[in-house]
């Protein structure tokens, strides 16, 4: 693939209504607002990449091509004059000169050399110039010359005003005013064009032209002087000079001479010198007074009284530009019989001569320029005009003539699309043009082409597009057949073009294509690399796309190879959204329709402009981090701290506005392109990465890649002495965790231990309990028991004793009867029985009786008896022998008891007593 861009500008045109045609190579201007300095510009040099160094009232200026910065001297004096010499910046000023240097960060460092001087006295002198010769460098000032040979300074003094200085050979040329011109060579001083010779005129500006010497003047215009010979120069650009008065002279590498003017900008010679260009303020510059020029290449810069322009001398593209409005939008161009012409919103306008006229009767919206059967004619909003030299003559009242098309019914019929439907033109054998409306059509048609003789297909400003079966002749409409049922397509502003003989829709950002075997729509797989785009021209070879509004590139087709790719951010601000256009002229050139004039391509200039149109590798200029700079330096680190916003300033200072694409691989990994030379990253993790930029010229050309390798380092928590104080504390941590585990196994083991042994000795005390309460449940019983059998005994007593008392006769004496019952009462009352049966319940009820007399003291002996009894469970009847009494007098003693104890009736004795500790 082959690229070429072209950088389109302004060039103003106006002049009372005529506007002087110049097709002018491409301007870019660099205006106070852009390098925010003084308007004046001294001096300018350019280094070996093409980074500008201009010479600026405020101080010295450098523009990388991306960014500008102003260094200041120490004295902020204001300077003169600068040139580029090596790695070295030499700059000129009042009673200062010396030189810069790039220090590690990428700024520039001030030396000065004027404490070099010896035996002269450097006052109220300003350095103008600085010239090499050989291994010296000469500083001049209007009075004295200082060589300077990296050591020492030789002040050479002159008794004559100094203008100018040319090195030719070995020798250095002096231009001294009105003295005349001398030559110094080896601290010789020869005078070669003598004060009579070229009295009374100031001899200013010195260049070499050939093996002549190029003398100019200031007001006279320039001499040549060879083999000892002064003469006028005789070429026509003299005549400017002299009237414009020449204030600079500067050799261009590329065989071309530029003179800048006081009045009238540059004048610019071709490398034949056999003609040139005037570019001046109204073509674009920013001001007229010239004060210096510097070439790199095919670039031209210019440092203005207000501003820095830079040309572009070997662009393949020439532009005319319209400042005034007066032509307004341009819609179509046409060529007819040598004369161009200009269809705009505003009206037609030709080319007479070198100035653009305007074509009376014309005005309003011109929409389409054809020429058909060897006659011009422009589709106007009020209708079609044929055009015949500078005349126009109305042909036709159908309103909007859209687009004029040749019909397949004969080379003399052609259809026209208008604001309401289709007109029919046919030129007569007499060769007048007979035009009349088709029948059956009444909306706005903007394009149409043929699919068959009879068969049309048309495209509505907003409705989308129509199929259109005509009658043989072409005057009516027989059918017409709709797309509306395709939803996918949108209707507004559809498009329809015939490429190789098949019918090519384009809708928003889609091609389709209609099948006639299928009768449908289909997508065209042709074009599905161009979607997105739009064609501005194309024939039975090429095709012309123009991208999407975002990048706006023309490229130019034979969907075989791409040949050519215009590209250019200006330009999708001058095309005319929707109708742009591209123009065939003839075999070498065409015009592209812009919304202020037009361009100009010359194929011819294309083709030799790609053999050196390579990209430069990118430059490195500054390194910042956090907003600090850093040393650039073939492989760095960045502190951590200061990683968390990192920009790399990038320029490839000899391109216009060039882009850049990059790729950074490392901890983390990226790939983009740039519009410009900052590239910034936020956050980067720390580690090694590796930067590569590559620059991509306005032709699209892809530099070799600059690679910037460079490492963040790890932040503190992550350093070699943390990580040494990571493993001693995770060491100790270790130690500490397992020291500590050990005290809690051996706390466990402990508490196990005691848990086992409470255990033990719990289980122990529970065996033993239940030993106890078995003993106590066996003691129990036996007391239980034992109660019984002394409950049997009394009530036995008892029954013995009734029974006695009821054979109380039967005893021979009342003594013996008194006798026997008295034996049976005190066997009833027997103390010893009761003490062993107290001696045993309070083993088993310990101190039973002492707590219930604690709580009750007013219990008598037969109330604890009968508490004890009723604490055993036994019953009324159970207890009653065991008292000696009857069951009712136990019922009776219990009633009495509950009253002693206070207990209500709803409380149960026995459970009281028996819970009673």
């Amino acid at each position: 693939m082959r690229f070429v861009v072209f950088l389109g500008l302004i060039f103003s045109l106006a002049s009372q209504g005529l506007l002087a045609q110049r097709l002018l190579p491409p301007i870019h201007n660099y205006r106070i607002s852009d390098y925010k300095a003084a308007t004046q510009n001294w001096d300018v040099s350019v280094d070996e990449s093409g980074a500008l160094y201009v010479a600026n009232k405020q101080g010295l200026l450098h523009f990388n091509g991306e960014l500008w910065k102003l260094y200041k001297l120490p004295n902020e004096t204001i300077i003169r004059s600068v040139k580029v010499i090596g790695q070295k910046i030499y700059t000129g000023s009042y009673e200062e000169f010396g030189f810069w240097e790039k220090n590690s960060y990428g700024t520039l460092e001030y030396t000065s050399l004027t404490h070099l001087i010896t035996n002269h006295v450097f006052t109220n002198e300003e350095i103008w110039e600085i010239i090499p010769l050989g291994q010296d460098i000469f500083f001049r000032s209007f009075s004295t010359i200082f060589k300077y040979d990296g050591q020492s300074i030789e002040p050479i003094d002159i008794d004559f005003l100094v203008n100018d200085l040319l090195v030719q050979g070995e020798s250095l040329l002096i231009a001294g005013g009105q003295a005349g011109v001398f030559e110094w060579n080896k601290g010789q001083l020869n005078q070669l064009v003598s004060r009579e010779t070229i009295a009374p005129h100031t001899v200013t500006n010195l260049s070499l032209l050939g093996d002549s010497v190029l003398i100019g003047t200031k007001l006279a215009g320039c001499y040549i002087w060879k083999e000892a010979s002064l003469k006028v120069w005789d070429h026509p650009v003299n005549l400017a000079l002299k009237k414009y008065q020449l204030n600079k002279i500067k050799q261009l590498e590329n065989g071309k001479i530029a003179f800048g003017t006081i009045k009238k900008g540059v004048f610019l010679l071709d490398k034949n010198h056999s003609s040139y260009v005037q570019i001046d303020k109204e073509a674009g510059l920013q001001n007229n007074t010239v004060l210096s020029i510097e070439s790199y290449k095919d670039q031209l810069w210019l440092g203005l009284d207000n501003g820095v322009d830079r040309i572009k001398t070997e662009a393949p593209l020439r532009y005319f530009t319209d400042f005034s409005g007066t032509v307004g939008t341009v819609y179509d161009i046409a060529v007819h019989h040598g004369i161009t012409y200009l269809g705009s919103n505003t009206g037609l306008y030709y080319f007479k001569e070198e100035a653009l006229v305007f074509m009376e009767g014309s005005q309003g919206q011109v929409w389409d320029l054809s020429v058909v059967d060897d006659d011009l004619l422009a589709g106007h909003n009020t209708g079609t005009f044929k055009v015949t030299g500078a005349q126009l003559s109305k042909i036709s009242d159908y309103s909007g003539g859209y687009e004029l098309i040749p019909t397949p019914l004969s080379p003399h019929v052609f259809l026209q699309g208008t604001y309401n439907g289709l007109v029919r033109f046919e030129k007569t054998p007499a060769g007048k043009w007979k035009t009349e409306p088709i029948l059956g059509i009444n909306y706005p048609v903007k394009q149409l082409v043929f699919e068959r003789p009879n068969v049309l297909w048309v495209a509505h400003p907003y409705k989308g597009f129509y199929r259109l079966i005509l009658s043989e002749n072409l005057d009516r409409l027989l059918e017409t057949q709709s797309f509306e049922h395709y939803t996918n397509i949108n209707p507004y502003n559809v498009k329809v073009y015939v490429i190789k003989n098949r019918i090519v829709i384009k809708s928003s950002e889609h091609w389709y294509t209609y099948n006639s075997i299928l009768d449908q729509l289909e997508p065209f797989q042709e074009f599905e690399h161009y979607n997105k785009t739009d064609i501005v021209y194309h024939d039975n070879e090429h095709i012309w796309f123009l991208s999407s509004e975002t990048s706006r590139e023309l490229v130019t087709t034979d969907l075989k190879r791409n040949l050519i790719t215009i590209s250019e951010r200006n330009l999708k601000n001058r095309l005319v959204p929707g109708v742009e256009r591209v123009i065939p002229i003839d075999d070498n050139s065409a015009m592209i329709t812009l919304n202020d004039g037009f361009a100009h391509i010359n194929k011819d200039h294309l083709d030799q402009y790609l053999v050196g149109a390579a990209a430069p590798k990118p430059q490195l200029n500054t390194l910042m981090a956090s907003e600090e700079p850093l040393e650039i330096q073939s492989n760095f680190e960045i502190p951590y701290k200061q990683a968390a916003f990192i920009e790399f300033l990038l320029s490839a200072p000899s391109l216009i506005s060039p882009n850049f694409k990059y790729e950074l691989s490392g901890p983390r990994s990226e790939m983009k392109e740039s519009d410009h030379g900052v590239l910034s990253f936020q956050g980067l993790p720390f580690g090694t990465y590796k930067l590569q930029v590559s620059a991509v010229n306005v032709n699209g050309m892809v530099s070799p890649p600059l690679n910037v390798n460079f490492s963040i380092s790890p932040p503190w928590y992550w350093s070699p002495y943390a990580m040494t104080a990571y493993l001693a504390a995770f060491v100790f941590l270790a130690l500490l965790v397992r020291w500590v585990t050990k005290i809690k196994l051996r706390k466990k083991q402990a508490q196990v231990e005691a848990r086992m042994e409470r255990q033990q000795e719990e289980a122990l005390l529970a065996m033993e309990k239940e030993k106890f309460a078995k003993e106590i449940k066996l003691k129990q019983n036996e007391l239980t028991g034992t109660s019984l059998v002394l409950a049997k005994k009394n009530e036995l007593l008892l029954e013995l004793k009734q029974m006695l008392a009821n054979n109380y006769e039967g005893f021979k004496s009342k003594k013996h009867f008194e006798s026997i019952q008295s034996k049976i009462d005190k066997s009833l009352n027997d103390s010893e029985e009761w003490n062993d049966f107290e001696m045993n319940f309070n083993e088993l009820h310990q101190d039973f009786f002492e707590k219930l007399l604690q709580s009750y003291p007013k219990l008598t002996p037969k109330d604890l008896k009968l508490a004890a009894y009723l604490k055993m469970n036994l019953t009324s009847k159970e207890i009653a022998p065991l008292l000696g009494i009857s069951v009712r007098g136990v019922e009776i003693h219990r009633y009495r008891l509950r009253k002693k104890l206070g207990l209500d009736s709803s409380k149960h004795l026995s459970n009281f007593l028996i819970t009673h500790s």
